[in-house]
């Protein structure tokens, strides 16, 4: 007898697996939310004269980062799988030195912390199952 196993059945949308699909616009969604809300955080910084700058810039900076790895990530570039991952583990590991109170990008918000941490997580791993990871490399 053969062995046989049985693979569930990939939903694929305009070529990609559902996995790609959901993380690119997910991916697309959080580099949105950030540009705006920096440029908001900075044009309030700018008028009020406050001193979390860093913040702002870090905040702009990582929503055009995650919108570029993610218009890459859909077109199967290697870089996208590659800059994905190093925005996630950057942001881990900014967000986890937040938590424990050592210094960090001044100005992160504590509260928003533990959900980004877990979001790098499950992006991190799924970029590095097999069968992702074999699609970028």
């Amino acid at each position: 007898m053969k062995n046989m196993t049985h693979q569930p059945p990939q939903i694929i949308y305009k070529g990609r697996s559902i996995g790609i699909v959901i993380l690119t616009a997910a991916q697309l969604s959080i580099g949105a939310i950030h540009i705006f809300f920096g440029l908001l955080l900075f044009a309030f910084e700018v008028s009020l004269f406050q001193a979390t700058l860093a913040y702002d810039v870090y905040t702009v900076f990582f929503g055009l980062l995650t919108l570029v790895f993610a218009v890459f990530i859909w077109q199967g570039k290697k870089s996208g799988w590659i800059g994905t991952v190093a925005v996630s583990i950057f942001v881990s590991v900014a967000d986890v030195l937040k938590l424990l109170n050592l210094p960090s990008i001044p100005g992160i918000p504590k509260f928003a912390a533990p959900t980004e941490i877990v979001y790098s997580l499950i992006v991190m791993f799924y970029l590095s199952r097999n069968d992702v990871r074999k699609k970028y490399f």
